[in-house]
Parts: C-alpha cells; structure tokens; sequence
C-alpha cells in the first residue's frame, strides 16, 4: 500500500495553522481601538508618555524581526490557562472603561496578549514573545500615585546637587525645595525636570537595544541597564543646570517656553549618547580583558 501523506496540522505551516484562529484574535484588537484613541488624545500627548506610541511600535518591530524563530515554534496550545488570561484581561478592560481608569484598561492588553498567544500557539510561543509583549508595559500610563511618589524626591535630589554645586563656584545661590534663588531670580524645578519622564523613556530604549544587540553578553547587558537610572538622572541635572545658568545670565524670561521645551529634547539626546558612551566603555573593557587576561602553559604530561 502507497504510505498516506503526513497533513496535519503539526505539518502545516505556521501561517495556515494560525489563520482561521486568528480572526477571534483580531475582533479582541479592534475592542481596543476606543483606547488607543483615548491614549492618543491624552497621555501620549504629554512630555511624561509621549513614548508610548514608539513603545508600541518597537514591540511589533521585535515580532516581526523574530518571525523566523517563530516559524519554529512547536504549536502546543494552551486552552485553559489561555481562555484565563483572555477573559480576565477582557474583564478588566470593560471594568476600567466602565470606570474611566486608562491606565488599567490600557494595562489590560498585556494578559489579553498573552492569553491569545497561549490559544493559538501555546508556551514555546510564549517564551519567544516575552518580551516583546512585556515592552508594553512600557506603553501603559503610569499611575498618578507612582509619579507624585517619585517626582517630588527626584527634583529635591536634583535642586540640591545643582544649588551645592553652584554654591561651591561662588555663586549667590540658595534653595527652598524645589524653589532655586540665583541673583535676582528665582525658578522652580518643575515636575518635567525631576527626570521621571526619562527614566520611563530611556529605560524601555535601553531593554530595546540591549535585547536586540547585547542579549548574548549578559554582563554587560546587565551593566548597561545598571546605569540607566544614573544617566537620566545625571542628564536631568545638567538640564537644570543649564536653565538656572541662563537665567542668571540671560534673565528668567529665557528660560519659560520654548527653550524649556528644547532643552527637553536635548536631555533626551545627551542620555542617549551617555547610554552609548557606556557600552563604548564596557566593549573597550571586554576587549582589553581579553587581551591582558593571562595565559598559562598546559601541565606537560609525565
């Protein structure tokens, strides 16, 4: 007898398996399409989350740039524990519109994400999708307890390094909180200086660029992502440093508007360069530890 042709669906590919599960998991995409609108008419029009589109992007970017592991990708699929992750993210999607919270409904997406990946394709898709999926928490507005929390240390942190580093080059300088007194003026460290925003931004850039480019060396992907705080922060102070300069010199009326605004961008920048100059650091030590790492002869056999 003439040996019957294995077409089953472990035979198929990929692609033709997933079609037809798939178009459930696109009618869950479009429920999302009011929150998305709400995010883009509000948080992502914010200095603070204006990342989040990009955050969006870079995660599809990574499915796509992994597409050919995926096509590897065992299909075992999870029904229950899939339909739980579904549901409950499908749950708390309709509760937080309900309730107007767009920071839970737009968190949501992550345990709806993942609940469709366990239906369709199941764990082995699960692990190589983890980050990806995880990125977008980046995307998620943070709540405003977690900023006031955070904001009101880190911009007293950084009016103090700045008064004290003035204070000690001869300037006629004092603080009150966040108020900085220079000469005649005085300017208030707002909520955009504390470095907050950065901290957010630059930190999902650099899990980004140390996934994509740095994942087989793990300590210095650790190393790099040890050092994202410390740059913003350090960014942050130089952009603070800067305006109460200009003031200084300038008058504070150069200060307000459209100069505040680009010195945010070029925050943004200089922590950039800093995160780059510092794996330029970390390579350079990588190979200089190669070179001056000691070699010992074999033991001569007896």
């Amino acid at each position: 007898m003439t040996p019957l042709v294995d077409v089953s669906e472990h035979a198929q590919p990929l692609s033709a398996r997933l079609l037809s599960p798939a178009l459930p998991a696109v009618a869950v995409f479009l429920a999302y399409v009011p929150t998305i609108i709400s995010l883009a008419k509000g948080p992502w029009q914010t200095e603070q989350e204006g990342h989040g589109p990009l955050i969006i992007a870079a995660s599809l970017w990574l499915v796509w740039h992994e597409r050919s592991m995926l096509r590897r990708v065992r299909i075992a699929p999870a029904p229950f524990l899939g339909w739980l992750a579904l549901l409950s993210g499908l749950i708390l999607l309709v509760l937080s519109r309900i309730q107007d919270v767009l920071t839970t409904e737009a968190l949501s997406m992550i345990p709806v994400a993942i609940g469709i990946v366990l239906l369709l394709a199941g764990w082995p898709a699960l692990r190589a999708l983890a980050f990806p999926i995880g990125l977008l928490l980046f995307a998620v507005p943070a709540p405003d307890w977690m900023i006031d929390g955070l904001t009101v240390p880190l911009k007293v942190f950084i009016s103090d390094a700045v008064t004290q580093l003035l204070y000690t080059l001869g300037y006629p300088v004092a603080q009150n909180g966040v108020m900085i007194m220079i000469g005649s003026y005085q300017l208030l460290v707002k909520d955009a200086c504390s470095g907050l925003n950065s901290i957010f931004a630059l930190s999902a850039i650099g899990l980004f660029y140390v996934y994509t480019f740095r994942r087989n060396s793990k300590l210095r992907a650790a190393l790099l992502l040890a050092g994202i705080i410390p740059i913003t922060i350090l960014a942050n102070f130089l952009r603070v440093l800067g305006l109460v300069l200009t003031a200084y010199y300038g008058g504070v009326g150069l200060v307000d508007g459209i100069l505040h605004d680009v010195t945010g961008i070029a925050l943004f920048a200089v922590a950039l360069v800093l995160l780059f100059l510092l794996d330029g650091i970390l390579a350079l030590g990588e190979k200089m530890g190669r070179i001056w790492r000691p070699e010992f002869p074999a033991a001569k056999a007896r």
